[in-house]
């Protein structure tokens, strides 16, 4: 494959960026069939023709690149699903569990720099309950959706000095920013570019510190102004960090998440001023990729679809993406609901159909030894999630649990997420079955309009609407669709649209309801209630009439 059609060449990682690297992606093998990676193979863009079990074995052989002239190399994975062992030149690197994170070994000790080396993949994915799995299914049907497995995001080489920076954590407010370094570095020094080509330079010698912007001059003595990161401006601050012989390349947004009371309602607040979250659930599916799509510009072109329909938040739902897709939000401002990615038996009649009628009580003390083990995994991906994302200023809150699929413990659970970062907000159980520490009151509301009750924490309707519209051309399966209601055309679902936000929504803004989560950004397989088509080449509404509702919604807000 010439190194021109490399699939995903653009930096993998937009937080933590360096010069010298190698991206893997390409012409791999796979059980000896020909896998174009990082396609999973389930997908169309991978050109995979094998069979696919729940034991796969990739191969791929390489050369380390003239310019890694540093003494070290790391061995980086975007996410393999669900298990994988790594060997390379029969050498065991290690292994990972759970499909979702990224993972990385230094090679340093093993690879060739003049020869060819022999990388080694096996992975197990049964699609186990104990792991993290969302909406993967042996038998997708509905809601259900096509599984991936093994590989699915970047495989890249990169090169560093003998002492580098593992991880920066970056936590920001309204006037500054505080810094921690993770790596063998003794101290380290930041370079923030200003706007008009100013720039703050500040030094520490331990591993982490704070830049304040505000009652601050920059370098040349100038004075400095905090620009804050909103929805409607948002300001990225590129930073260079250096320590020792490391240098990296990241970015920031000065901002800050949390509930006000206003007027006695609870509030959620972006920078002291109240926000309503006005969004779209996002499964982020793609017609040709499954879980990834052809480029990163399809995370883009979402984003910006949905900015253009007057949107400012999306819920990511029980996935977790490649680090573009949250640099584009941080970008583009717009706001993210990330939901953990659901592990456990789930049960349509326990966790859907009787909650969807009223039945909200639950028994979440299971005490079988899978359980067990599956919680421990949960809890410490859960962590791990959070941490991962940690920098990116569109991340506002986490869903730890949704329709009571897979909840245990969820006050303990909320309090270990607000332990692990404290400067996000978190919704224990989206849809029903409330715990009684959260930061929402999180509902779901399908079939039919209801009339919500903000009580004594800002309600969050995460899920409603979901009205199907077929556009024939545009299917997944022309002959099998699955949704809510029935729309002959975009006029009929614009207008149920919003007739719903006018009978159910904008009526309880004043009274605390926070922010909306319509169902869903586009069709995905057989579910044909997006705003978008699967392959996202139409727009199933009128695009006028919902930047006009979102007009409404802000109007209401600032009564």
């Amino acid at each position: 494959m010439n190194s021109e059609n490399i699939p995903w060449s653009d930096y993998p990682r937009p937080q933590l960026k360096r010069e010298i690297f190698k991206i893997l992606n390409g012409e791999w093998k796979l059980n000896d069939n020909r896998i174009i990676v990082p396609f999973p193979p389930q997908s169309e863009l991978s050109e995979y023709e094998g069979e696919i079990h729940d034991r796969l074995e990739y191969r791929y052989e390489f050369y380390v690149p003239d310019n890694f002239v540093l003494p070290k190399i790391l061995l980086h994975f975007g996410a393999v699903d669900q298990i994988c062992e790594v060997w390379l030149n029969n050498e065991y690197l290690g292994d990972n569990e759970g499909g979702y994170l990224p993972f990385s070994f230094d090679i340093t000790d093993v690879v060739k720099k003049d020869k060819e080396n022999i990388l080694l993949v096996k992975v197990v994915d049964d699609l186990s309950i104990e792991y993290p799995y969302g909406k993967q299914s042996k038998n997708p049907s509905g809601m259900w959706y096509t599984p991936v497995s093994g590989i699915w995001q970047t495989v890249w080489l990169e090169n560093l000095p003998e002492r580098y920076i593992n991880n920066i954590i970056i936590t920001p407010d309204m006037t500054g920013i505080d810094i921690e370094i993770v790596g063998d570095v003794d101290g380290f020094s930041a370079v923030i570019n200003l706007e008009n080509g100013r720039k703050l330079s500040k030094s520490f010698s331990a591993k982490e510190g704070r830049i304040e912007f505000k009652n601050v001059k920059d370098d040349d003595g100038n004075e400095i102004i905090p620009i804050l990161w909103s929805v409607k401006n948002p300001y990225l601050y590129d930073m260079t960090i250096l320590s020792g012989e490391d240098k990296v390349e990241t970015y920031f947004g000065l901002r800050k998440i949390e509930i006000k009371e206003i007027n006695l309602v609870p509030r959620v607040c972006l920078n002291d001023e109240p926000i309503f979250m006005h969004g779209v659930l996002d499964q982020g599916y793609f017609m040709d990729g499954i879980f990834l799509p052809e480029s990163s510009k399809a995370y883009e072109n979402d984003v910006l679809y949905m900015k253009e329909l007057g949107l400012n938040t999306l819920r990511k739902h029980i996935k977790i993406e490649p680090e573009q897709f949250y640099y584009f939000c941080d970008k583009y401002g717009m706001l993210v609901i990330q939901d953990m990615v659901n592990s456990g038996k789930y049960s349509f009649l326990t966790d859907t159909a009787l909650p969807t009628v009223g039945f909200k009580k639950r028994n979440d003390m299971k005490k079988s030894a899978k359980e067990k083990k599956r919680k421990v995994f949960f809890e410490k991906y859960m962590k791990k999630t959070i941490n991962h994302l940690h920098n990116h200023p569109s991340v506002v809150a986490y869903t730890i649990f949704n329709e009571g699929w897979g909840q245990f413990d969820g006050d303990r659970m909320y309090e270990l997420a607000k332990e692990t970062d404290p400067t996000r907000l978190y919704d224990t159980a989206s849809g029903w079955f409330a715990t009684r520490k959260s930061d929402f009151d999180s509902e779901h509301v399908y079939f039919r309009n209801k009339k919500l009750k903000p009580k004594y924490r800002p309600m969050l309707l995460s899920e409603c609407g979901g009205f199907t519209y077929k556009v024939e051309g545009h299917l997944f399966k022309e002959n099998k669709s699955y949704g809510y209601g029935n729309c002959k055309d975009s006029r009929e679902l614009t207008v149920r649209i919003i007739d719903m936000y006018k009978a159910m929504v904008i009526p309880v803004i004043k009274n605390g309801l926070c922010g909306c989560i319509y169902t869903q950004l586009s069709d995905v397989e057989e579910e044909i209630n997006g705003l978008y088509t699967y392959d996202r080449e139409v727009c199933k509404v009128e695009k006028d009439e919902m930047r006009k509702l979102s007009s409404l919604i802000d109007k209401r807000l600032d009564k």
